[in-house]
């Protein structure tokens, strides 16, 4: 594994450093900023072994009681940033840490790909999403983070605006004046609600879009389709133990958002799907089962009569935001036109999309199919169905043994289970 770069030599964390600087200089004033760079240096020198602790002490006095919570800003806001720094450089500089390399480690000790395959056919990975009642952190921090993210894999592509017309560097630099000027913290106290609110803008921005594209790259690298070894569960909602928030209310919350946030994508992906296959009859052969879906839709616009694939997805998100409505309580945010029963069960929604694949496959148009949008849908349907993650339950044991107390009574094996050795 390459060594990583120290503080000094990456890149990432003197570009960051300097635009920080720059915001301090603007809303700090040229002072504070003075300052902080005195304190700053002088710290650096001290843990080099050039200067000690009598150096950085006038710099500290000298701070008014307004100018210290500035400072103690300032070096939160650093640390965060290099942190963000220090993580794109692991990820740049592990050496093996893809799937190709991986596969190519292992052929050289002798295991093959029908290995590999063979032990995925049985495997399960399922990472468990938790809250830590500790994490103060605000929502608010961690986009402004993540959209710093974003716009420096723009910079590493080599571009200079945003897609909206925006200089790079501007608009980072407006991201860390957004960090400077937000509470970090919170006031309130986060409750189950809040856990849940929050583990699912993950779950919509990380996991759903992410994982298809993982498996998409895993299955290249690999030659074939892969089963459905990895999929998500949760604690968020279902953690009973030693938390009195945790009850029927909040598990039946957690389901609900659960499913309105899978569903939600889903429509949105639908949708998408809708503007991109404007296939026509008059241009292509289309499968009977294809026309029968599209006839099937309730889609009698004349504006999309020749166009199946678009009639049969508006079929599709009418059903979608039916289910949507049946088990979120609620119409979807872009509720569909046409009157349609909901999904019985994330199954036969796949069945309804692996229809469209099997025509644009049979029709000479493969990559839409395999590759494209409609294959990454499937694959996330597979793995999310209409329940997003598997809420586990936790629970105190004496709470399990008194469940298991009365099931044992009212089956007439046991009277007295408590009482049991």
């Amino acid at each position: 594994m390459t060594k990583p770069l120290s503080v000094r030599q990456n890149p990432d964390i003197k570009y960051l450093g300097k635009l920080l600087g720059d915001v301090i200089r603007s809303y700090g004033g040229e002072e504070l900023y003075l300052r902080t760079e005195y304190i700053r240096s002088t710290s650096v020198d001290r843990h080099r072994g050039i200067a000690d602790g009598d150096a950085i002490d006038p710099g500290l006095d000298a701070l008014s009681l307004d100018e210290t919570l500035a400072f103690v800003r300032g070096f939160m806001l650093f640390s965060l940033l290099a942190n963000l720094a220090e993580d794109r450089q692991g990820v740049a500089a592990e050496e093996g840490a893809s799937v190709v390399e991986a596969i190519e480690k292992l052929a050289s000790e002798g295991v093959d790909k029908n290995a590999i395959l063979t032990l995925l056919d049985d495997a399960l990975i399922s990472p468990v999403l938790t809250a830590h009642p500790t994490e103060v952190r605000r929502k608010s921090m961690i986009d402004h983070k993540a959209r710093i993210a974003e716009l420096l894999l723009m910079k590493d592509a080599g571009e200079a605006e945003t897609p909206q017309g925006d200089m790079l560097d501007d608009a980072i630099m407006r991201q860390i004046a957004l960090l400077w000027q937000t509470r970090p913290l919170r006031r309130e106290r986060l409750f189950v609600t809040d856990e849940v609110q929050i583990s699912q803008s993950y779950m919509k921005d990380v996991f759903l879009p992410v994982l298809p594209r993982l498996y998409a790259k895993w299955e290249r690298a690999l030659g074939t389709r892969l089963p459905n070894f990895l999929k998500l569960g949760s604690w968020i909602g279902g953690d009973r133990d030693g938390n009195p928030f945790v009850d029927a209310g909040a598990m039946r919350e957690a389901l609900s958002r659960a499913a309105e946030t899978v569903i939600g994508y889903y429509l949105m992906r639908v949708h998408a799907l809708g503007a991109e296959l404007s296939i026509s009859t008059e241009l292509a052969e289309v499968p009977e089962e294809v026309l029968a879906l599209a006839e099937a839709s309730g889609d009698d616009a004349l504006s999309r009569k020749d166009e199946p694939y678009r009639r049969a997805l508006s079929g599709i998100y009418a059903r979608l935001s039916a289910t949507h409505l049946k088990l979120c309580g609620h119409v979807a945010g872009r509720p569909s036109s046409i009157s349609a029963k909901p999904y019985d069960n994330p199954q036969q929604l796949r069945e309804d999309l692996a229809i469209l694949a099997h025509g644009l496959r049979s029709g000479g148009k493969g990559v839409f199919a395999t590759s494209g949008a409609l294959g990454r849908l499937i694959r996330t349907v597979e793995l999310f169905g209409f329940h997003l993650a598997t809420l586990d339950m936790r629970q105190n044991s004496r709470v399990h043994e008194r469940v298991v107390a009365e099931l044992l009574a009212e089956a007439g094996v046991e009277a007295d289970y408590l009482s049991l050795d």
